[in-house]
């Protein structure tokens, strides 16, 4: 399913199946996930670096062929692939084991050609080993909603009661995350969206509100998970003085003027981007442990177009995944 101009919707297409590259792998898709960024992708919020582009960062796979000089990966492993495709190694952000920062990165489904399709190249350092017995279609959304999200959740992992703005595909893998390390947390949903609070309490919120609301106290930590910038100040002023708000989204809308009186005392916003290949080591470790089992509506490949409408309207309830 090819993107092949902004705001217009995905094509499908047949094309010849590729081969890999000296470092590549070749995979044949079993379940690709879908991510808000695919839709911030496909609306033109996050211009893509070029077009025709296949989508896709959530790719759970077998490998088919390996390229010339792979030695960790062998045909007929299942591996996941996640939205961080290459790093150079060379910068300076590389070399100071900041490689989510590489000025030459190059993200699955933006720069690479994704997992909404039946086939995908990836770089087999860029890849990650998976259960044998584990369901694809329940470990696609480790790699972006698990991950990118366990990323932000790793910078308010010290604190004790947690506040997750937007309760989707990241906030409730990362609920069952901090509920199995003992945490409390409330969830904030958009106002009305009564099945997203039930939704929330289920997954073990102490409390479930509309992003309008007030909690019940206040917080020592927050992550941002919805795209909306107006949340920022409406979070801020839910942080108990020293509070940590993290912003877990590759893009946001405009963050509104506000006071410094939600900054002071000692109050800390800090954006997350992309991910390390030390986030996906210690969150596919932690996540059989926990287990970490999304809630997933499945659409054929065919229907990739129907899933970022699902995303875009909020009627998805969990992770959406794509099945060839």
């Amino acid at each position: 399913m090819v993107l092949k101009a902004v705001k217009a919707p995905l094509v499908l297409e047949e094309r010849p199946i590729p081969e890999p590259r000296p470092n590549q792998v070749l995979l044949r898709v079993e379940a690709s996930g879908v991510c808000r960024t695919d839709q911030h992708i496909a609306d033109g919020e996050l211009p893509p670096p070029r077009l025709p582009l296949v989508l896709g960062h959530q790719i759970v796979g077998r490998v088919e062929k390996v390229g010339e000089g792979v030695s960790n990966r062998k045909v007929g492993e299942r591996v996941e692939v996640g939205w961080l495709g290459w790093t150079c190694g060379r910068c300076k952000f590389c070399r100071r084991d900041e490689e989510n920062l590489c000025t030459n990165a190059k993200f699955t489904g933006y720069h690479l050609d994704g997992g909404f399709a039946e086939y995908a190249l990836a770089f087999a350092d860029y890849t990650y080993p998976l259960p044998e017995d584990g369901d694809p279609v329940r470990m696609a959304p480790w790699m972006c909603a698990g991950l990118t999200g366990f990323r932000s959740y790793r910078f308010v992992r010290d604190k004790s009661l947690i506040g997750f703005y937007g309760f989707g595909a990241a906030a409730h893998l990362l609920a069952q995350v901090a509920r199995f390390e003992g945490k409390r947390f409330f969830a904030f949903v958009r106002p009305g969206d009564e099945e997203a609070k039930s939704f929330a309490l289920k997954m073990g919120a102490e409390w479930a509100g509309d992003s309008t609301e007030a909690p019940p106290e206040p917080m020592e930590g927050a992550i941002i998970l919805a795209p909306v910038g107006a949340l920022v100040p409406k979070a801020l002023s839910h942080l108990e003085p020293g509070g940590t708000l993290v912003l877990g989204g590759i893009y946001m809308s405009p963050v509104p003027e506000m006071p410094y009186d939600l900054l002071w005392h000692e109050r800390k916003v800090r954006s997350v981007a992309n991910l390390t290949r030390e986030d996906a080591r210690l969150f596919l470790e932690l996540a059989p442990k926990v287990p970490v089992v999304p809630e997933v509506q499945v659409f054929p490949l065919e229907a990739a177009n129907e899933a970022l409408d699902a995303l875009r309207s909020g009627k998805l309830t969990g992770s959406a995944v794509l099945v060839p």
